[in-house]
């Protein structure tokens, strides 16, 4: 399933990097990234919120010419879904 999501948020991110974020994001995962980057910007893009997560997953921002890659994206997605775990199990107790 994780597979079918970073193909689906790469294709979007290729083709649609100005659609709004909460495309390929819930609202508990756009919370989430918006705590964790430095700058936010007005508008929360699909282009925005993909380079969020790969900042998460180690992705280096001053190598712009180098494309984010699946292997930083995967491990971003992961870090993301952990982070979303912790608020979950933290707002419970």
């Amino acid at each position: 399933m994780i597979a079918v999501e970073l193909l689906h948020l790469t294709y979007l991110h290729r083709t649609q990097p100005l659609a709004p974020a909460i495309e390929i994001l819930n609202p508990l995962e756009l919370k989430i990234l918006k705590a964790k980057s430095p700058k936010l910007p007005k508008v929360l893009t699909v282009s925005w919120a993909v380079e969020a997560v790969a900042r998460l997953g180690g992705y280096l921002e001053h190598r712009s010419k180098t494309p984010i890659g699946i292997q930083v994206l995967w491990r971003g997605w992961l870090k993301l879904h952990d982070l979303c775990e912790g608020w979950q199990l933290a707002k419970e107790t």
